[in-house]
C-alpha cells in the first residue's frame, strides 16, 4: 500500500523531505494516534546547476508543496524537484503526459510524470528523428565543463498513475515499460544513470491498511484487470513516457545556475526545423 505522497527532490535532500512527509502526516492526526509511515521519496542529482551540497531544500518547502497540491494542469519544466535538472544536454525537469484507453479496454486513464535528468545529446531521438545529432553542442552548448554524465548519464524518475485495477505484479510490469519510453527518446540506462520507475493504482481503495489489523476483516475483495487487456496499458505508458520527457525539455526555460553555468532549453523553433515541420 502506498502510504504517502510521492515526493521528488535532489540527491542530498532525500532525508529532509522524508522527515517532512512524516511531520506533515503527524500534523493531520490526533495526538493519540499510534502512527507509523513509510514515505516515498525519489531523487536525481542536480549538482551541475545547483549547489547541491548546500542542502537548500527545507521542510517548509515540502509543506508548501503539499499545501499547493491540486488537480488540473501540472506545472512542467523548471519546477519542484526538476528545477536544476538537465536532459540530453538541454535544460530538463518535470514533464507529464497521459493517455485514455479505448472503451473496449475499460476506458482507464494512465498518467506519467517524469523528473528528466538523463541522456546524452548525440542520442536524443524524437519520433525517430536524430535531433541530438542535428543540434550538436556547436549549435546549442552543453552546460558546464565536460563531465562523465555527458558521456554516460544522468538519471530519470518516472511515476505512473492509473485508475485501472491492477495488482502489484501487474504494476511492476507497467513500471518496466517506462524504460521502453526512455529508450524511444534515446536513453540507454547508462552506467552513471540511477533510473527509478514507480507505478501505482488508485483502484481498490478502502482496503484496511496493515497497521489496522485489529479492525480488518479476515478477507478482502479485490478487482483485477484481466491480463488479456494489459497491453493497452503497456502502450499507454510507453507513449506517455516518451511525450512527458519531450514536454519536460520544451516546458523548461534556459537556466543560469551556480558558477555561471548555463543549461539551454531545447529551442522549439529549431526543433520544428530539424523535424521538417517549420
Amino acid at each position: 500500500m502506498l502510504m504517502s505522497p510521492i515526493a521528488l527532490t535532489n540527491t542530498h535532500s532525500v532525508g529532509v523531505v522524508r522527515d517532512a512527509l512524516i511531520a506533515a502526516e503527524i500534523r493531520e492526526r490526533s495526538s493519540t494516534d499510534i502512527f507509523w509511515g513509510l514515505p516515498v521519496v525519489g531523487e536525481t542529482w542536480d549538482g551541475i546547476l545547483n549547489d547541491v551540497n548546500g542542502q537548500h531544500v527545507k521542510a517548509e518547502h515540502v509543506f508548501e508543496a503539499l499545501a499547493c497540491a491540486k488537480g488540473g494542469v501540472v506545472a512542467e519544466g523548471n519546477v519542484g524537484g526538476g528545477t536544476g535538472m538537465i536532459c540530453h544536454g538541454f535544460k530538463g525537469g518535470i514533464g507529464t503526459a497521459s493517455r485514455v484507453l479505448p472503451p473496449e479496454a475499460g476506458g482507464y486513464t494512465v498518467g506519467v510524470l517524469v523528473q528528466a535528468n538523463q541522456g546524452r545529446r548525440e542520442r536524443l531521438r524524437i519520433n525517430g528523428v536524430a535531433v541530438g545529432e542535428a543540434i550538436p553542442p556547436s549549435k546549442v552548448p552543453l552546460p558546464g565543463a565536460p563531465r562523465p554524465s555527458q558521456t554516460g548519464g544522468g538519471s530519470i524518475i518516472i511515476v505512473i498513475a492509473t485508475d485501472a485495477p491492477l495488482l502489484p505484479n501487474q504494476l511492476d510490469r507497467l513500471a518496466q515499460r517506462a524504460g521502453l519510453g526512455v529508450a524511444r527518446v534515446g536513453g540507454t540506462g547508462e552506467h552513471w544513470s540511477g533510473d527509478l520507475f514507480l507505478a501505482f493504482s488508485t483502484a481498490n481503495r478502502g482496503i484496511p491498511p496493515s497497521h489496522a489489523a485489529e479492525t480488518s476483516p479476515l478477507t478482502v475483495n479485490l478487482t483485477m484487470l484481466s491480463n488479456t487487456y494489459i497491453n493497452y496499458l503497456f502502450d499507454a505508458v510507453i507513449e506517455a513516457t516518451e511525450e512527458a520527457i519531450l514536454n519536460a525539455m520544451l516546458a523548461a526555460e534556459t537556466m543560469h545556475g551556480r558558477d555561471d553555468i548555463v543549461a539551454h532549453r531545447l529551442p522549439p523553433d529549431l526543433l520544428l526545423e530539424v523535424m521538417g515541420l517549420h
